[in-house]
């Protein structure tokens, strides 16, 4: 088995359809618009083929800097990876040999490209649907990486909420404490003036966690593409007090069945047919990220940005409230989903291996 660069358009086309070859609709595509851009910027992109020329599976091999300074080491990333049963060894032997060679002293993913943006592996729930932002794998990838001696890092759970609870119960607010706060919700027309805001508070509030980079503008706008035709303005908020940002909650409908019906292929016919379709995909929500900046932590910011979005979900007809990846050493934002009568869906981590 050989592990080798995506160098053509043919090569790529491969490494995008491989996962449609090993998964069924539980596995949501990361938009192939995305991985395109990702190879254009000089991301590598590899295939592992056997001596008959079949892909076995696929990665990305990368680096970052600002990751490398927050953990400590020199770490070889991998993501997108994806792999048939029985070629994770040689997939994983290949990762972490580049990273030998390459000086590193630990392998780290999969990650997309990096923690903060996608990636991770599913623990369990492997029964239930992955959903945008989010991942889905079969339940012989963790076997894989445990028995490869990768060890797990940031245990996390996605969510599921229902959304039919009272919003005062359970969210109960002391109005009182509102004075001085202004609410705002998101406008397609300002997006381009709201996103730097949110930039802001998510790198204040993130900072603290222990996978967690600083987002530029540039990758918030390679994040974001898109995110005008998508988004549902009443569930984009945020707090501002004194004119100054606190506290937000994004989500986005979700659109993962789309996304799997069209095998990830986002091209502009397909946002076209998303336009003209997406009434269609407004009975679920994808809770994206949400967060308070320091200072202004435990003041019920949060809970009352919960309520409103709570209200908003139920006026606009939604059944349900996914949340990407919540680590267990966060119970205090889990919190908000048990409210809501929420429950996890998928165990979550992300592995590390000692290339020492």
């Amino acid at each position: 088995m050989t592990l080798h660069r995506v160098r053509s358009a043919g090569e790529l086309r491969e490494f995008l359809a491989l996962p449609g070859e090993l998964h069924d609709d539980r596995y949501v595509p990361t938009p192939h618009q995305t991985i395109r851009r990702w190879y254009r910027d000089g991301i590598g992109l590899y295939l592992l083929r056997d001596e008959a020329g079949q892909v076995l599976a696929r990665t990305t091999l990368h680096t970052d800097d600002a990751f490398d300074a927050k953990l400590g080491r020199r770490l070889q990333l991998f993501g997108l990876t994806e792999f048939r049963t029985g070629a994770g060894d040689a997939l994983f032997d290949a990762i972490c040999a580049a990273g030998r060679a390459a000086g590193r002293t630990g392998a780290f993913g999969p990650v997309s490209l990096l923690p903060n943006q996608s990636g991770g592996v599913i623990t369990s729930g492997h029964h239930e649907r992955g959903f945008i932002d989010s991942a889905w794998n079969p339940p012989h990838y963790p076997a894989a990486y445990e028995s490869y001696g990768f060890q797990r890092r940031f245990e996390s759970d996605t969510w599921i909420c229902p959304v039919d609870a009272d919003p005062d119960v359970a969210f109960a607010v002391d109005d009182a404490r509102l004075d001085g706060l202004r609410l705002h919700r998101g406008d397609k027309r300002r997006l381009g003036t709201q996103l730097p805001i949110l930039r802001e508070m998510l790198n204040a509030a993130f900072d603290q966690l222990g996978y967690y980079t600083t987002i530029s503008a540039e990758q918030l706008a390679a994040q974001t593409d898109g995110l005008a035709y998508l988004i549902d303005e009443s569930l984009l908020l945020y707090l501002t007090k004194d004119e100054r940002p606190i506290a937000f909650i994004l989500c986005v409908p979700d659109i993962s069945e789309f996304l799997t019906a069209i095998g990830g292929n986002l091209g502009p016919l397909n946002q076209l047919r998303l336009l003209t379709r997406r009434s269609r995909y407004r009975r679920e929500a994808v809770l994206i990220i949400k967060g308070t900046v320091p200072g202004e932590q435990g003041s019920g910011h949060m809970r009352y940005l919960s309520r409103e979005l709570l209200r908003n979900l139920r006026a606009n007809g939604y059944e349900r409230l996914r949340s990407t990846y919540v680590e267990r050493a966060n119970p205090g934002s889990a919190a908000h989903y048990r409210a809501m009568g929420g429950r996890p869906l998928h165990g979550y981590t992300f592995y590390e291996k000692d290339l020492t």
